[in-house]
């Protein structure tokens, strides 16, 4: 017991700071993203460090869904990667321990974190989306701060061009200026020229003050009304002065909007807001949607209603209407009977005049429903995403884990690529899912499952194969198929033993040379007796011949003699009908040795095929 419980001590010790530390990188890295995304939001405002530090906390909050599964899945990939290669998994399995036993005070923890993580996307997520998006929104209505280039028209004041030919950074003071005030229309636009200038805020930074030095003003003196031709002759004001001042209206101050539009929007909301929101917008739905079935019901076609309502008891009901027989049959062609071709043309296009009205009205109605129905669908996408930030996290750890325990590899080079790999994976199908959803295409709870619905099967699968302790991921199984396909067979390690507690004797070396041998000539001779169109395809390695090989080279190199250790390296790994002539021709040389080392009295027992005598 104190070992077990020492045991789960060292895995969390190995796994926490890991986690800690995947987890930071990761937020940091989808911060970056998000920076990138904003920046054109955020230069140029003039953001106080306040502003842009409750931004990014708020931010970072947001993050947190996309971070912490990744971080999941590279901190579990690294920890087990890591005991894997340092031989300590294999130590702990040694002793009886099952991979399930090692990865159980893991899987508390990432049980603990999931029902943590839950409460996170309902209780913390909606209030940091609120407070991120209304400063988001509340930075892109900042007017930025006022700049002005050299030598080329500056447009971000709000009914002004403003040109300057030169600028003193020191001072402020720019020169040969060129104002174009179209705050009264184009028509009514005012030209200011100017030697020199100096723009400033006022205290409470609602207006712009520009000084002007020695210039001119230009601008319309009379209005002209409107649909009254312009006179030929417009009068106008000219003005010189030494000194001006202008005061334009320029609200430079960082304004909030109200929390509150924000608040009552999907993402501001928690798991039950979201479930009385869906309730309110589907009551909505099938309010307007009885409203335009019963237009449908009681609008009259050709002037005969096919429903009418009366009283019933003090009640209005809608009732079908009676039938409408007309006296003689109608003739629609008769339109085209009417007195002049032009009444025929305006009835004609009097009805398709209707037609299109209608469809107009059924159009804006279909319009009006379907955005009641993507409100509600996000409403729904919302409320499933509370709990898929907890389940991926556990999915990701099933899948991180006995990755980690079935590659051995630590660091963060392997783990680091396959955590890349997995996670694009998700991302896109979790993409592909909310937009299905979004739109329609498939139902709510299937477009926001479908990521984990794709990694389920992997982490059931590499949890069943790491427990067996597969080597699914050695490269010399997926090499071996290919190689045999393709005949490109690797050459042989075999390495010399130094200690063998029962080494083979010389005629036990023999007889296995000698009974594969005789294997491969009855093999060949098989083959020879076969049709010819079966003896084109025919292998002569087949799997009893390939296996009967692989058998002798691995009894042999049980040999503690170097010679015999040469020569297995020189046996090709499979066999094909071009190396046939090799493997024998080193299937003599070793029965030749052989022969040499037996004393002469045992040499005379075997014939010359090898067999006893």
């Amino acid at each position: 017991m104190v070992i077990i419980k020492r045991m789960d001590s060292f895995v969390l010790q190995r796994f926490l700071p890991v986690l800690a530390m995947t987890f930071f990188i990761c937020l940091f890295i989808v911060m970056m993203q998000f920076l990138w995304r904003f920046i054109e939001d955020l230069v140029g405002k003039g953001l106080s460090f306040g502003v842009i530090a409750e931004l990014f906390w708020y931010a970072t909050l947001t993050m947190v869904p996309t971070a912490l599964p990744l971080a999941v899945l590279l901190a579990s990939l690294m920890t087990f990667g890591n005991l894997g290669e340092k031989f300590e998994l294999t130590a702990m399995k040694s002793a009886g321990i099952s991979l399930m036993r090692i990865m159980a005070p893991l899987i508390i923890l990432m049980s603990l974190m999931a029902v943590g993580a839950f409460f996170f996307q309902n209780n913390v997520l909606p209030m940091a989306q609120t407070k991120m998006w209304t400063l988001v929104f509340s930075i892109r209505q900042k007017s930025p701060e006022v700049e002005i280039p050299v030598r080329s028209f500056y447009s971000a004041i709000p009914n002004m061009n403003l040109y300057i030919d030169a600028k003193n950074p020191e001072t402020g003071m720019l020169y040969d200026m060129i104002i174009y005030d179209t705050s009264r229309g184009m028509d009514n636009s005012r030209i200011i020229l100017a030697d020199s200038g100096k723009i400033s805020f006022t205290k409470d930074k609602n207006f712009l003050f520009l000084k002007l030095n020695h210039g001119e003003l230009f601008e319309n003196f009379t209005e002209t009304p409107v649909g009254v031709q312009a006179a030929r002759n417009m009068p106008f004001r000219r003005e010189s002065f030494k000194d001006k001042q202008v005061y334009i209206a320029f609200d430079a101050n960082f304004n909030r909007i109200d929390e509150e539009g924000m608040r009552s929007q999907y993402i501001g909301k928690n798991i039950s807001e979201l479930s009385r929101g869906v309730d309110s917008i589907q009551a909505i739905v099938d309010s307007i949607g009885y409203e335009y079935g019963m237009e449908l019901k009681t609008a009259p076609a050709l002037s005969a209603p096919y429903y009418i309502q009366k009283y019933v008891n003090g009640e209005v009901v809608t009732v079908p209407a009676p039938q409408v027989h007309p006296g003689r049959q109608i003739n629609v062609d008769s339109v085209f009977n009417s007195p002049s071709p032009v009444m025929a043309k305006s009835y004609i296009n009097q009805a398709l005049m209707q037609v299109q009205r209608r469809h107009n009205e059924f159009d804006y109605k279909t319009l009006i429903l379907n955005d009641q129905a993507k409100i509600m669908r996000r409403h729904d996408i919302e409320m499933e995403k509370k709990f898929t930030l907890s389940f991926a996290c556990l999915i990701f750890f099933f899948i991180g884990a006995p990755l980690g325990a079935i590659i051995k590899k630590g660091g963060l080079g392997t783990p680091l690529v396959i955590s890349v790999l997995l996670f694009v994976v998700y991302f896109i199908f979790d993409n592909i899912g909310m937009k299905m959803a979004r739109d329609g295409k498939v139902a709510v709870w299937e477009g926001v499952w479908l990521s984990s619905m794709v990694l389920l099967p992997m982490g059931i699968f590499f949890t069943y194969k790491a427990v067996g302790d597969s080597s699914m991921l050695d490269g010399d199984v997926f090499m071996r198929p290919i190689r045999k396909l393709l005949m490109l067979a690797p050459k042989r390690n075999v390495k010399l033993k130094e200690v063998v507690l029962d080494p083979p004797t010389v005629p036990v070396l023999r007889r296995l040379v000698v009974d594969f041998e005789n294997v491969l000539v009855q093999r060949m001779s098989d083959i020879r007796k076969m049709p010819f169109y079966h003896r084109i395809f025919a292998r002569i390695g087949n799997n009893a011949t390939q296996e009967k090989f692989d058998d002798m080279v691995y009894d042999l190199s049980f040999s503690l003699d170097p010679y015999v250790n040469r020569f297995l390296n020189l046996y090709p790994t499979f066999i094909y009908r071009k190396n046939i002539k090799t493997i024998r021709t080193i299937n003599a040389e070793l029965i030749k040795y052989f022969d040499s080392q037996l004393p002469t009295d045992d040499t005379d027992k075997y014939d010359d095929t090898g067999n006893p005598s």
